[in-house]
């Protein structure tokens, strides 16, 4: 991603609409795109699913594998965005963020929609291209909004974008819980959704027009420069692979987290039906903390404190499975899940400042895969477990180790990378 420290003032004209200069209405067309696309587009399918179970249309094996296939969307479409400047820099300029994030956001509509169609052999295809978009929308609806904001002088509001896909996991999660109380079926569910981006998409399509900042002053600020302490290979893979372990750490939970509560809850309680819009509560409210935290704060301590957060979170739900330690959970979880992104992105154009777009595809890309991992992981460890709920226990033992992982990471390159030391 481009170093926001040089972009264009607000008098260069990146867009032709009057919106797209008003720094609320970028922050909100932002946080809006990421609802549709990431709330909906990904995460619906997480209250949905048991919908899908209850209805016989397939099996929690089968629902693994569909997770499966959107997560491996996810990473095509981040590799996708990591190698478009490099491999066709010229088409950057016509196919800009901006334009991607409308193609994918027309596209999530429309595999939302194609949910709902009683044609269980495409669905594998669906979910698939749906991951694609989302990482189309995620990644550039993030780099054109946060760059357009630094344009407007309120980088601060970037946070806001990304209460997107809390906010969207609220309204999923809660509408799917109605849908389950009027015995709605659940391709009746994706109907819903799929009419609902509709709306969304129309509201912010104004907004997301032309480039962040004019071509010239996004290539000035790639400029070069001596390479500082912790802005070396080692630093940037140190801080791929970490992130890459924030995918594999919350997707155990992000995906199964109704069906686990389902099992151990009392049959008939209305909370499984809950927690996961406390979960998308959650993102919102830390997404939304993420706006007052200081400029000069060091993004690792940040993210490690973000992994030590969830990983606790996962263990209140192993050691409480009940109404209250899921609770915890779901919201402990939830409030660093996408400050976690929005710090990452931070510290990948300090490392890397010249690497434009595709230092970002990379972060974006591992954790993808991590995300990959998780699902077929657990569906392994059901089918070779006693019992259902045992290999639930042995999936988040494992996420939660993972995000330890990661925050030894980060600790390490706090210790061999100081920011005093520049």
């Amino acid at each position: 991603m481009p170093s926001p420290n040089s972009c264009a003032s607000t008098t260069d004209q990146p867009s032709d609409t009057v919106l797209a200069h008003q720094p609320l209405a970028v922050a909100l067309a932002g946080m809006v795109a990421l609802a549709v696309a990431m709330g909906i587009g990904r995460f619906a399918f997480t209250p949905l699913l048991p919908m899908m179970l209850h209805d016989g249309v397939l099996t929690l094996a089968q629902g693994s594998w569909l997770a499966t296939a959107n997560y491996v969307g996810y990473l095509v479409g981040a590799l996708g965005c990591m190698a478009l400047p490099w491999v066709a820099p010229r088409a950057r300029q016509v196919w800009h963020a901006a334009r991607l994030a409308r193609v994918g956001l027309a596209a999530t509509v429309l595999l939302t929609l194609g949910m709902a169609l009683p044609v269980a052999s495409a669905w594998p295809a669906l979910r698939f291209a749906a991951g694609v978009a989302s990482a189309l929308v995620f990644l550039n609806v993030s780099v054109w909004c946060m760059l357009r904001l630094v344009a407007l002088g309120k980088p601060a509001l970037g946070g806001l974008i990304f209460c997107g896909p809390g906010l969207g996991i609220v309204l999923s999660g809660l509408s799917a819980s109605a849908m389950v109380a009027w015995g709605w079926p659940a391709a009746a569910g994706w109907s819903v959704f799929g009419v609902l981006s509709v709306a969304l998409c129309v509201a912010i399509w104004p907004v997301l027009q032309g480039h962040a900042v004019p071509p010239s002053a996004a290539k000035a600020a790639q400029g070069g420069g001596p390479a500082l302490p912790g802005q070396g290979p080692l630093a940037r893979t140190g801080l791929t692979l970490a992130y890459g372990l924030a995918g594999l750490g919350y997707i155990v939970t992000a995906t199964f987290l109704p069906v686990i509560a389902r099992a151990a809850l009392p049959v008939g309680s209305a909370w499984p039906d809950l927690f996961w819009p406390l979960f998308g509560a959650g993102v919102a409210m830390g997404a939304a903390l993420t706006t007052r935290t200081p400029a000069a704060w060091d993004r690792r301590w940040l993210l490690l404190a973000a992994y030590a957060l969830q990983a606790m979170a996962i263990v209140f739900t192993l050691v409480w499975p009940g109404t209250v330690g899921f609770a915890l959970g779901s919201l402990l979880l939830g409030l660093p899940f996408t400050a976690i992104t929005f710090y990452a992105l931070q510290e990948a154009r300090r490392v890397w400042p010249a690497a434009g777009d595709s230092f970002p595809g990379l972060l974006t890309a591992a954790y993808g895969v991590g995300q990959i991992v998780g699902p077929p992981m657990v569906a392994w460890m059901l089918q070779h477990s006693a019992t259902q709920s045992q290999g639930f226990v042995y999936g988040l033992a494992v996420a939660a180790a993972a995000l330890a992982l990661g925050a030894g990471l980060y600790a390490a390159m706090v210790w061999r990378w100081p920011l005093s030391a520049r």
